[in-house]
C-alpha cells in the first residue's frame, strides 16, 4: 500500500492553513488517581498530543487543521516524541482493569501496542539517525495534490506552507543521519529526495495551474524552488556517500525479535516463524508446479511463469487495472464474501516519479475525510534498466489481477472502507502494517479459493506469483536481519525460489534492507488464515466466511493477536500460525 506504510514512516471541508488550530488536550499524568481517569478522555488526549507532535500523520488521517506543518526532527523534538510515548504507555498500563469495560480494555491494549511500536522505530531501531526511509513519507506532498479535500486555492496555500518548512526539515535530516550508511539506504534516500526535488518544482506547481490568484502562484513557485533546492542538496549528499557506504543494514536477531513484539505483539521465536514461512513457500511452490503442469506441460516452472507474464495488458497496466476493478467488485458482491460499505471509489493512476520503489500501492483518504476517492498507483519500470528488464517488470494480466485484488477489492481499499467506519476511534486512525498487508495478501488467496478465475491455471499462476513474492519477503526479512543473508543472496532467492523477474528481485532485495518489517504480508496472512479456521469452526465453516470477514475488519487495524483475543474470547493476546 502507500509508502507511509513502510516501517518507521508513518471530516468535512478543510480549514484554511492560517486558521487557528485547536489547543491540544493535555495527556493525563501517570500519577493521576486511577479513579479520576476516564478512558475516552485519555484516548482522545493521546491522539491530539500525537497529532501535535507528528502533524504529518494528522494530515494524512484527514486532520487538515494541521496542514502545512512538518514534524520537528531536531534532537529536542525527537526527545519530546520518545518521552510522550513512554509517558503514555506508563499511564495506560496504570489504569486498573476493573475500571474499564471490555472494549475499553481492548483500546487500552491497542494504544499501548501503537506507542510501543512507534517507540521501537524511534529509539531501539534508531531510524531517525540510521535510515532515510524514516523521513521519506513525511516529505511526500501528495496529500495536498491528489486529495480534493478543499478547493484548489486552499490546498495550494497548504502546500506552500508545507514547502516553506521543507528546508529546515532537510537540514535536520542531514544533521541526524549517521555515516557511513548501507549502500541500499543511500540509494533509496538519493532516489527519493532527488525525486522530490523534481516533483516539488514541476508537477506540484503544475497541479495548481488552475488557481488564478497571482499571489498564490508566486508564493507557491518561490516555496517550491526553495524546497526543491534543499532536498536536491540532500539527495546529492546521499549520492556522495556511495563510495564509503557499507552493508551494515541488519537489525540483528535480538532486535528483530523485539521489533515483532513491539510493533505486532508477536513473540513467536524466530525459528518457529522461519519454519512457518518455509512451509508456506513450499505449499505455494507445489501449487505452482501443479498449475504449470496444466497450463504449460513440458515447460520448466520459470518458463511457465514467463509464459503467464508474457500476456501483457494491451494498453498498459493502468488501463487494464481500471477494467479489472468493476469485475472484482461484482465478484465480491455475487459471492457474498464481505460487506462493501458506502459508495466510495478507487481511481487508478501511474505513480509519481519520487515514489516508485514498489510496483503498486494505494493512497486511501483518512478517517476524518469524506467523499474523497482512494488512488491506486501503479509504477512503470525504471528507465535506467535495460529493455529486457523493463519489459519483464510490466506485470502480466493475471499477475496484475491479484495486485488489483490486493490494493483495491477486497484488499486495502475495502479494508479502509471498514476501518474508517470502525466503532473504535483507534481502529479508524491506527491501522497496523501486519493487519493491512496481511488482510490484502490474505484476500488474494481467498478470492482464488472463492472461484475467481473459474479454476483457470493461468489465473492461478498469477495468484501464486504474488504469494511467492510475499513468501520471499518473509524469508528475506528474517535472513537479512537475523541470519546474515546478503542483499545479493536475497535477490537470487527472489529469482530462483519465488520466480520473480529481475527488476522486482532487485527492488525487493533492496527494500528488505531498509524495511525489515516487510515480512508482515505473509505473517499477517498466516495469522488471519489460522484465525478464520478457528473462528469458522464454531460459526458455520465455509458459510461463515462473510461474517468472519466483516467482524475481523470491524476492528480497524490493530495487531492481529489482539483481534484474535477478542474474536475467540481468549484470556490473552497471542499469535498463532
Amino acid at each position: 500500500m502507500a509508502a507511509s506504510m513502510l516501517a518507521g514512516l508513518g471530516g468535512g471541508g478543510a480549514l484554511p492553513v492560517e486558521a487557528q488550530r485547536p489547543r491540544a488536550a493535555t495527556m493525563p499524568a501517570a500519577s493521576t488517581p486511577a479513579g479520576a481517569r476516564r478512558w475516552p478522555a485519555f484516548r482522545d488526549a493521546f491522539m491530539e498530543e500525537l497529532f501535535r507532535l507528528d502533524p504529518n500523520f494528522a494530515v494524512y488521517e484527514g486532520r487538515h487543521d494541521f496542514d502545512g506543518q512538518i514534524q520537528d526532527w531536531s534532537p529536542a523534538g525527537l526527545k519530546r516524541l520518545g518521552d510522550f510515548y513512554r509517558r503514555s504507555i506508563a499511564a495506560a498500563r496504570a489504569m486498573p482493569v476493573r475500571g474499564l469495560n471490555r472494549d475499553e480494555r481492548f483500546e487500552r491494549d491497542y494504544l499501548v501496542q501503537v506507542a510501543q511500536g512507534r517507540l521501537f522505530w524511534l529509539e531501539d531501531a534508531d531510524q531517525p539517525h540510521t535510515n532515510p526511509a524514516w523521513y521519506v513519507g513525511t516529505l511526500d506532498p501528495n496529500v495536498y495534490i491528489a486529495r480534493n479535500y478543499a478547493d484548489a486555492a486552499t490546498r495550494a496555500r497548504a502546500l506552500t506552507a508545507f514547502l516553506r518548512n521543507v528546508p529546515a526539515a532537510a537540514g535536520n535530516i542531514r544533521a541526524n543521519l549517521k555515516t557511513p550508511m548501507p549502500l541500499s539506504f543511500a540509494n533509496y534516500g538519493a532516489a527519493a529526495f532527488n525525486g522530490f526535488a523534481d516533483y516539488y518544482a514541476k508537477d506540484a506547481v503544475a497541479a495548481f495551474a488552475s488557481v488564478k490568484d497571482a499571489a498564490i502562484q508566486r508564493d507557491l513557485r518561490m516555496a517550491a524552488t526553495s524546497a526543491a533546492a534543499a532536498v536536491k542538496a540532500l539527495g546529492g549528499w546521499l549520492e556522495s556517500q556511495r563510495p564509503v557506504a557499507n552493508e551494515a543494514f541488519a537489525l540483528g536477531a535480538p532486535r528483530f525479535q523485539r521489533m515483532l513484539a513491539a510493533t505486532e505483539g508477536v513473540t513467536t521465536p524466530l525459528a518457529t516463524l522461519e519454519a512457518a514461512g518455509r512451509a508456506d513457500l513450499a505449499r505455494n511452490r507445489a501449487a505452482l508446479v501443479a498449475a504449470c503442469a496444466q497450463f504449460a506441460p513440458g515447460l520448466t516452472v520459470p518458463a511457465c511463469v514467463d509464459k503467464m507474464a508474457a500476456n501483457k495488458p494491451k494498453d498498459g497496466p493502468v488501463a487494464e487495472a481500471r477494467r479489472q476493478l468493476p469485475t472484482l467488485r461484482a465478484f465480491v458482491t455475487a459471492h457474498d464474501l464481505v460487506t462493501i460499505p458506502g459508495t466510495e471509489q478507487a481511481l487508478v493512476e501511474e505513480s509519481p516519479p519520487y515514489n516508485r520503489q514498489n510496483s503498486a500501492y494505494i493512497d486511501p483518504p483518512g478517517p476524518f475525510e469524506h467523499n474523497i476517492p482512494s488512488v491506486y498507483y501503479i509504477s512503470p519500470p525504471d528507465p535506467a534498466w535495460d529493455k529486457a528488464t523493463r519489459d519483464a517488470f510490466v506485470p502480466g494480466v493475471d499477475d496484475l489481477l491479484f495486485t488489483s485484488v490486493h490494493e483495491v477489492m477486497p484488499g486495502h481499499f475495502l479494508q479502509f472502507l471498514h476501518a474508517n467506519r470502525s466503532p473504535s476511534l483507534f481502529g479508524r486512525v491506527f491501522v497496523g502494517y501486519a493487519f493491512a498487508e496481511g488482510w490484502a495478501h490474505y484476500a488474494e488467496e481467498m478470492m482464488w479459493e472463492a472461484g475467481l478465475g473459474d479454476g483457470d491455471p493461468q489465473v492461478h499462476i498469477g495468484q501464486l506469483s504474488n504469494a511467492l513474492l510475499r513468501d520471499c519477503r518473509f524469508l528475506s526479512a528474517i535472513g537479512l536481519h537475523a541470519r546474515g543473508m546478503t542483499q545479493e543472496q536475497s535477490r537470487r532467492m527472489f529469482v530462483e525460489q519465488c520466480y520473480q523477474d529481475e527488476g522486482n528481485a532487485r527492488q525487493q532485495s533492496a527494500r528488505g534492507t531498509y524495511d525489515p518489517a516487510y515480512l508482515n504480508y505473509t505473517m499477517g496472512k498466516l495469522m488471519i488464515r489460522r484465525l478464520r479456521a478457528d473462528w469458522t469452526a464454531r460459526h458455520g465453516g465455509r458459510a461463515g466466511w462473510k461474517a468472519f470477514h466483516d467482524q475481523f475488519l470491524s476492528y480497524g487495524g490493530p495487531p492481529i493477536p489482539l483481534v484474535r483475543q477478542m474474536m475467540m474470547n481468549e484470556p490473552s493476546a497471542r499469535a498463532i500460525f
